[in-house]
């Protein structure tokens, strides 16, 4: 299901705001979001979140280096050819990017999410990072759909919807000849849709109850070479990067557990509960001023023993 968009009135500038306190946060991250047709709070945005602030909206494709469209069409191919077992819903190759995307292929798509609150878990998720300042992506994707070709904005327009599914998407690509089984033609002909390179948002098949409790969807570049950061911050109006200082990450940590936004809730299984209650049960350091430089440097130095041994549980790369 997918949130309505705002109707609210009037462009918002593209700008980038640090938050002084967890109030601020909350009154950046939940702005605009009423919604006068519906009579409700329907936040227009979506969210991805960032254990640091200096990280950017790459993907984990262009991560690799090399040429991106030549390295994806290996990564898909080579990935249904051995995970062909796995549970998905179909066999286009939209399925199989929100499969891979979700268990850690390097794919063109970047990990967003609905919840404001989902986003701050994954830039709080690792105490080893709470030393450096973290950041919330929100982004509107009305605004971003404002640049789509014709095919595209219409089906959404005919739809009603604000993002595309995974069928949608096929269908558009359907009418324009391409077979509904596996291909990776479509992913040339989404190029072919434009002259100049757009983004758009998809939302996965419902593949586990994690990618459900994290109210997931992705970013979904036009092409692989697209920088998609780049790309948001030359659309007015379209996002809004929400630095967050380090000295409030325990806070923030603190009110989510208590809102059970945990990974015991968001992602569920024995490692996803192992993982919340170490989390939950980690004292932290003394602050430098209070004479508590020495258990800083050691606690830095636990955690960093702990993640190496146990690794972060980085199971959706949305704070990546």
């Amino acid at each position: 299901m997918s949130p309505p968009q705002s109707a609210r009135a009037g462009p918002e500038p593209t700008e980038e705001i640090r938050v002084t306190s967890w109030t601020h946060l909350l009154d950046v991250l939940y702005a605009d979001g009423w919604n006068s047709s519906l009579r409700r709070h329907r936040s227009p945005y979506v969210f991805r979140g960032s254990h640091n602030a200096s990280f950017t909206l790459q993907t984990s494709l262009q991560r690799l280096g090399g040429d991106p469209a030549e390295t994806e069409r290996h990564l898909l191919r080579n990935f249904r050819k051995y995970a062909h077992q796995e549970s998905v819903r179909g066999d286009t190759v939209w399925d199989w990017l929100a499969l891979g995307q979700h268990h850690g292929l390097p794919t063109r798509l970047v990990d967003f999410t609905y919840s404001p609150l989902v986003a701050l878990h994954f830039a709080t998720r690792m105490p080893s990072q709470f030393t450096h300042d973290g950041a919330i992506w929100r982004v509107n994707p009305a605004r971003v759909h404002g640049r789509l070709p014709t095919p595209l904005r219409d089906a959404l327009a005919d739809e009603g919807s604000q993002v595309f599914t995974v069928e949608m998407l096929q269908s558009v690509m359907s009418l324009r000849g391409t077979a509904a089984s596996f291909s990776a033609a479509p992913l040339s002909e989404l190029a072919a849709l434009s002259d100049t390179p757009f983004l758009t948002f998809l939302e996965p098949p419902s593949l586990d109850a994690r990618i459900i409790q994290q109210f997931a969807l992705f970013a979904l570049p036009s092409t692989p070479e697209l920088q998609v950061e780049a790309w948001l911050e030359a659309q007015p109006h379209a996002a809004l990067k929400i630095t967050i200082p380090a000295d409030l990450k325990w806070q923030i940590r603190d009110h989510l557990d208590q809102a059970n936004i945990t990974e015991r809730t968001l992602f569920p299984g024995l490692a996803g509960l192992a993982h919340w209650l170490t989390l939950y049960y980690t004292t932290p350091p003394l602050p430098p001023e209070s004479g508590g430089a020495q258990d800083l440097r050691q606690q830095e130095q636990n955690l960093r023993e702990m993640e190496a041994e146990n690794g972060p549980l980085d199971l959706s790369r949305s704070g990546s």
